[in-house]
């Protein structure tokens, strides 16, 4: 049977080229993912600037719910208490311990704000001064890629926590490591007092981990070494959720896109040769041996093809870590790791559902009656099995069952709930695909094709009643492409766009004020309120916390989000207690909250903050906010402590004048309208959108070039059917006009498929965020997918129906396949 399986690949090589195709990029997608989640679990980041300490201690990374599961890395940079520097310096084993701590300060506005630190940090990467000496106060050492034309003794601006001030130039200095962010060091006298971490360096003969172990360390701080140390460097390195659910989503997205076009594919193929195969029982071979004759065909190219994916799964992986990376999604410190278990698991799970696939494919082709065979293969079956309706109509009702939960959902929740409708609704569709063709292509249809082609419309309509099978083939790639390019980013611009209403529209301000030097400057705030025309005005701070007394178990791994305030911007109502009392240790929660919590105005709260300080607030306010997107409101002047920064991020006024507020003292500002507002709070929003326009983005490549493999496949079988046509007087264009309108309604069918799959997620999920079944996005994304469908479909019918038609019209009907 294996020499028969290879002798059939020669004429077969259509089939079986768009098999290894789809094995090749599924199997190395599925091993990519596999290195994501990999990259996910080890969370190996080097560090760079701490490098030279053996141990690091700093605030634990990432916050553990009390009552809940998992870990989240926390906003906010963790620091720890200054008097513990002596404390682990005076322990046995210690040589020496170093703080160091990290601040806003630039030579000029830019993207990297967090590059000041004190000259003892120097001795953490180390730093070696190439020319000058030491800062004294009032002096700073460039990294001297940042010196430009620089020397010892110039005077320089450099911009400290959003305010200008001047320095005289002691040094510069070039780190003896890689050090992908520079640094300006300060005097210690011109440094926050505050400690971020301290680099502990053992004394000769001990050993890091052993000393590690042994620190006497107080609650909620940790001593890393290792590669664990870059968790204390870089922020977003604390926690592998974000990637695991990225990768596991990826994968599994993959994995059904796999089997449903390889399925498609197969079937397809298997069905093509059903005169062969019925010549074949019918000259003695036994249902056992022609079943085996089929698998072991496809699997031999699978198996090609899947050692082909797999050496593609490394350069993929990297390539779409790289993407991450340089988007943002992941650290840029963290390294991809791909072991040897992200490719046996691609190719375990590569190989199963291909052996799955072709056995269901190769069993009725074994078991069928050779003259049964035969007279399907001259006239095509169109019925499809019981098995199948019921399995169809599971999917189907499972996709009206999560559109319909998926409106009683939280905003939160309402995308992972919603989400998988695309894939339900494709798959019913795979599944029922001969069944939804007879029933669309109705006598309008029909008529339709009729009216604009005439007898060539009618002959289009037969063959795709009849050859309904056949053209679930076509339809499936072009359905599941549909529902997972439209579903994933019409529902992401939905939910973007509802949390930035609900944001944008609690707060009432005209005018926005924003820094990219780290921060608003301590000062502006005094200024802009003093201004004339400035009817409100109130810094802005964001940043996310837990509420732990009473622990509140409606938020353990998603926090709160909390906003920071000092003026009266907030447009919610008050429910009780009042917003002008916001100052010092107080908290105003929204309504909801309370209730769950049993609290109420006067109450205290223990609120763990993004820097895990548990802070005790007073509750003066109960303030409704926007259903799903409610914030807890603090002082921004106790919020902005805990920040990283130390600084709000934005003010926001009202005033008919903007510009009599003069920002000239003021490097890195920028004043603007509203849209500012929105803009800073959509770019926070836009990593997850990113990750999902990227998921989508590789998904629907991949079913692309399924669709046109599966095109190419079904037309160039009918080379028999072609030149039967032309001896009974058809011409080369009636032939080629028919393959279009044949393509083009299976083309309409799947884009309609693929909407309707696609609502089941978008509209559930614009109710859920939005209130209201209206989506939010651009239409032209709808008019431009429908073009890039009729650009994949039409000229792969038209290139591959010329070449089916090349031979002459008697060599087409000897042929021996098609």
């Amino acid at each position: 049977m294996i020499r028969l399986a290879l002798s059939s690949l020669r004429f077969r090589t259509a089939a079986f080229l768009a098999i290894f195709v789809a094995v090749v990029l599924g199997s190395s997608l599925i091993s990519a993912a596999g290195g994501l989640l990999e990259t996910g679990l080890r969370l190996n980041a080097s560090p760079q600037r701490l490098a030279a300490a053996p141990i690091v201690v700093t605030g634990r990374p990432a916050y553990h719910p009390t009552n809940g599961s998992g870990s989240v890395a926390y906003p906010e940079r963790h620091g720890v208490d200054p008097t513990l520097v002596a404390k682990l310096a005076t322990t046995p084993g210690v040589a020496k311990a170093v703080p160091d701590v990290s601040f806003p300060a630039v030579l000029a506005p830019g993207k990297d704000t967090l590059i000041g630190h004190a000259w003892t940090s120097a001795a953490l990467t180390p730093y070696k001064l190439t020319t000058g000496t030491a800062p004294a106060t009032g002096q700073v050492v460039l990294d001297q890629r940042l010196a430009g034309s620089a020397k010892p003794g110039d005077q320089l601006n450099v911009i400290v926590s959003g305010t200008s001030r001047e320095f005289v130039l002691a040094g510069l200095a070039a780190p003896q490591r890689d050090v992908d962010v520079p640094s300006i060091f300060f005097a210690p006298a011109d440094s926050p007092a505050r400690v971020d971490a301290i680099g502990v360096f053992p004394t000769p003969g001990t050993a890091p981990a052993d000393l590690a172990k042994r620190l006497d360390l107080p609650a909620g701080v940790s001593a890393l070494t290792g590669d664990d140390r870059g968790a204390a460097e870089f922020a977003g390195i604390a926690t592998s959720l974000p990637l695991i659910i990225l990768s596991g989503v990826f994968g599994g997205m993959v994995a059904v896109v796999l089997a449903l076009v390889v399925s498609a594919t197969i079937g397809l193929s298997v069905r093509q040769r059903r005169r062969e195969l019925a010549l074949l029982r019918a000259s003695g071979a036994t249902p056992d041996q022609v079943h085996k004759m089929v698998v072991a065909e496809t699997m031999l190219v699978a198996v090609v093809a899947l050692t082909a994916g797999l050496l593609l799964g490394g350069p993929m992986g990297r390539w779409i870590f790289g993407l991450l990376n340089s988007n943002g999604v992941v650290p840029a410190a963290l390294r991809f790791d791909q072991g040897p278990l992200p490719y046996a698991g691609a190719a375990v799970l590569t190989l199963v559902i291909l052996r799955l696939t072709v056995g269901f494919a190769a069993g009725r082709a074994a078991r069928i009656r050779p003259i049964q065979a035969l007279t399907e293969a001259a006239v095509p079956p169109v019925a499809i099995s019981r098995v199948r309706l019921i399995i169809g109509a599971v999917f189907a009702a499972a996709t009206v069952g999560v559109g319909l939960s998926t409106i009683f959902m939280s905003p939160t929740n309402a995308a992972a709930i919603g989400g998988p409708a695309v894939l339900t609704g494709s798959i019913a569709v795979a599944v029922l695909g001969p069944l939804v063709i007879r029933t669309m292509l109705t006598g309008r249809v029909t008529a339709f094709l009729e009216r604009r082609a005439g007898t060539t419309g009618v002959l289009a309509a037969i063959n795709l009643r009849v050859r309904a099978v056949q053209f679930a083939a076509i339809l499936v790639p072009i359905t599941l492409a549909t529902a997972i390019a439209l579903g994933n980013i019409y529902s992401q611009t939905t939910q973007q766009k509802a949390a930035v209403e609900a944001y944008t529209d609690n707060l009432a301000a005209s005018t926005v004020i924003t820094s990219d030097t780290g921060g608003i400057p301590a000062g502006l705030f005094d200024q802009v309120r003093s201004t004339p025309g400035v009817t409100a005005a109130s810094e802005l701070v964001r940043s996310k916390g837990w509420i732990e007394e009473p622990y509140d178990t409606t938020h353990t791994s998603d926090p709160w989000p909390l906003l920071g305030l000092n003026g009266p911007v907030y447009k919610g109502r008050a429910r009780s207690g009042s917003l002008e009392q916001l100052t010092g240790d107080t908290v105003a929660l929204p309504p909801g909250a309370a209730k769950h919590l049993k609290v109420g105005v006067g109450d205290q709260l223990g609120i763990r903050l993004g820097d895990d300080t548990l802070v005790k607030v007073k509750i003066v306010a109960l303030v409704d906010g926007t259903s799903g997107y409610e914030s807890i409101l603090l002082p921004s002047a106790l919020l902005a402590a805990h920040t990283t920064a130390g600084l709000p991020s934005q003010i926001v006024l009202t005033t008919k004048e903007p510009r009599a507020i003069d920002l000239q003292k003021w490097p890195g500002t920028t004043i603007g309208d509203r849209d500012l507002l929105s803009a800073e709070y959509d770019a926070g929003l836009g990593i997850d959108a990113w990750i999902s326009y990227l998921l989508a983005a590789i998904a629907i490549a991949y079913t692309a070039i399924a669709s046109i493999n599966t095109i190419a496949v079904a037309v160039l079988d009918r080379r028999r059917e072609f030149g039967l046509q032309r001896l009974t007087g058809s011409t080369r264009r009636q032939v080629s006009k028919m393959l279009y309108l044949e393509n083009l309604v299976i083309a309409a069918f799947g884009l309609v498929l693929g909407l309707v799959a696609a609502a089941f997620s978008i509209f559930p999920i614009a109710i859920a965020t939005r209130g209201w079944p209206i989506p939010s996005g651009p239409i032209w994304l709808l008019l431009g997918w429908i073009v890039l469908v009729l650009l994949l479909v039409l000229p792969v019918t038209g290139i591959a129906g010329r070449l089916a038609m090349r031979p002459k019209p008697m060599d087409a009907v000897n042929s021996p396949a098609g």
